[in-house]
């Protein structure tokens, strides 16, 4: 999937025949000996159903962020939790990244595990295990973590914790809104975890300020909060609180991307700050909920239109027809333990029949209309060529809760061999 061989960190267990959606493996193989197995997905050397990433277009979204990301000279730290893979997080970081941002200890414990050197863990550290994963892992001296605070009250247990380790824990000061999820509310409130952090400067290290714009979901409602995000960052650093240099502000989920990198761009902090973005699914985008918020970003933003080029959905899920039991009617060995069906049924993109040539574009017409644990019913017209046997690869919606259903993904390059392969940690 690079050009140069992964890191020893980047490779991960053995591949062995217990993970579905690969071939009959004999014995375990290392993860960089998986393209020497010669398998191809149209020869049916895989068990389907399988999980595929397409390794020209996860390229081309990887280069699309970074130049989006270029343009307005702000970091990325994309949000890991999407695909849990070491493999697509070293791709990320060889193509620029930041970091890696993720949710919760043990995430964390993976990346670093598997190479990764600087975390932004985009949630509260609460807990009295959760902070001794993370306290090992400071221990590293070359291992840079940042989490979220949004009380005094978590404040006063990191201090104690982190002051009784002999350690410092750097920390952003999460900002909310009424009604979303977690983060600060209130002058009042935030003036009191800003004392709490004052009487535990030696163990918690205020870094910077995190949002998360999508608990909103119209566009004046965002700016007002990047805005007041600003403004509260700005009243913090003249009141000579943070303890980094630059000072980190960050937000940005995979919707809204485009108007937080312009709204934080334009505060012209200079050098005082760093601007990072958060945006996960980028990578490998979808033909649902993030295609829509790419549609609005291509249509909107004076960058995504210079560029013209656009994401690309890189992920499929490929599956056979096992019946026809009626004239309008498939079924499909795929279903809820395979894709994801919380933001829309997965969608035909291919059809192949083994023999053929390549494969064709599944027709407009074809719908999955319900899925149950191993079945999707897929509505066909009555004189439609489909025989039990036949392959589909489904277009996703939700890439995060695809990801999780499989250990292991196959990438395939542009005639269909497997040339990688892509392990999950969830």
């Amino acid at each position: 999937m690079n050009s140069r061989k992964a890191s020893p960190e980047m490779i991960g267990r053995p591949i062995d025949s217990l993970n579905k959606g690969l071939g009959f493996i004999e014995a375990p193989v290392e993860q960089d000996g998986i393209a020497r197995l010669g398998w191809n997905l149209l020869r049916e050397d895989l068990s389907l159903p399988a999980a595929v990433l397409y390794e020209d277009r996860l390229k081309h979204n990887l280069a699309w962020m970074q130049e989006f990301i270029a343009a307005y000279g702000v970091q990325l730290a994309p949000h890991g939790k999407t695909t849990m893979a070491p493999r697509l997080f070293e791709m990320q970081l060889q193509g620029g990244a930041w970091g890696i941002t993720l949710a919760t200890a043990h995430q964390s414990r993976v990346a670093h595990a598997h190479g990764v050197r600087r975390v932004l863990m985009a949630n509260q550290l609460v807990g009295k295990q959760n902070m001794a994963i993370v306290a090992q892992l400071l221990r590293d001296p070359d291992f840079e973590f940042y989490c979220l605070v949004d009380s005094a009250q978590q404040v006063e247990q990191l201090g104690g914790f982190f002051s009784q380790a002999g350690l410092r824990l750097r920390v952003l000061i999460e900002l909310g809104v009424a009604g979303g999820r977690a983060g600060v509310r209130t002058e009042r409130h935030l003036q009191s975890m800003l004392d709490a952090l004052v009487r535990w400067n030696d163990s918690v290290a205020l870094c910077g300020v995190e949002i998360y714009e999508g608990v909103l979901d119209n566009e004046a409602s965002i700016r007002d909060f990047l805005h007041h995000a600003v403004d509260v960052t700005r009243r913090i650093a003249a009141a000579g609180l943070f303890q980094r240099s630059p000072l980190l502000l960050s937000g940005a989920g995979s919707a809204w991307y485009d108007v937080v990198a312009e709204v934080f761009s334009a505060a012209q902090f200079e050098d005082a700050v760093e601007v990072v973005l958060r945006p996960g699914c980028y990578l490998t985008h979808d033909i649902g909920a993030y295609r829509a918020a790419q549609a609005r970003i291509q249509q909107s933003n004076p960058v995504a239109q210079r560029m013209k080029a656009e994401l690309l959905p890189a992920l499929n899920v490929w599956a056979y027809v096992q019946s026809v039991p009626e004239a309008d009617r498939a079924i499909v060995a795929m279903g809820k333990r395979d894709a994801a069906f919380d933001a829309g049924l997965p969608a035909p993109a291919m059809h192949y029949r083994p023999g053929d040539a390549a494969p064709k574009p599944a027709p407009a017409h074809w719908t999955v209309t319900k899925m149950m644990d191993q079945h999707a019913y897929l509505r066909i017209a009555p004189l439609d060529d489909l025989c039990v046997g036949d392959m589909i690869g489904f277009d996703i919606s939700h890439p995060c809760l695809t990801f999780d259903k499989w250990r292991t993904l196959v990438v395939l390059n542009a005639q269909f061999d497997v040339v990688d392969i892509v392990q999950t940690f969830f």
